[in-house]
């Protein structure tokens, strides 16, 4: 049985042999990719912090480790030359405490095994001792870039 997860296939499936249904299937759909932060395809350091970042399936993913005292508003404002960070995130937290605040005052932390969605316009810090570790799957393709036009 082949299970397809693209409803446009349906209509060009219907009627083929089941090896036609196999090479369409593996040719039309993405490639399977494996890549790790063991090698990443960039890294950025900026004070108190450093951004790895793998390309996978045409997305870059970054790993960001925070040290204790990192803070956007000091760490990365010049960089990004804006008053507050304007790139969302999509964060899986690993490790460490990072507390947000959103432009419009709110503010919670995040701790490991926490996802979080910010839009556009807040600061974060690292809160304790130990280093904050994010996997973010959106944002961070231009974050803390010093040559980004």
């Amino acid at each position: 049985m082949l299970c397809t997860k693209h409803s446009f296939l349906t209509g060009f499936l219907a009627g083929t042999s089941a090896t036609a249904i196999l090479f369409s299937a593996v040719h039309l759909g993405p490639k399977a990719e494996h890549k790790s932060f063991k090698k990443p395809d960039e890294t950025r350091t900026f004070p108190k912090g450093k951004l790895e970042l793998v390309k996978v399936g045409g997305a870059m993913i970054g790993r960001a480790t925070l040290e204790p005292g990192w803070r956007w508003s000091t760490s990365v404002k010049d960089l990004a030359k804006t008053d507050s960070c304007l790139a969302p995130h999509f964060q899986y937290h690993v490790s460490g405490t990072l507390r947000v605040r959103m432009d419009d005052g709110t503010e919670f932390d995040c701790k490991p095994g926490d996802i979080s969605l910010l839009p556009s316009g807040h600061d974060a810090w690292v809160v304790g001792n130990e280093a904050a570790v994010v996997v973010d799957f959106q944002g961070m393709l231009d974050y803390a870039k010093a040559d980004k036009e």
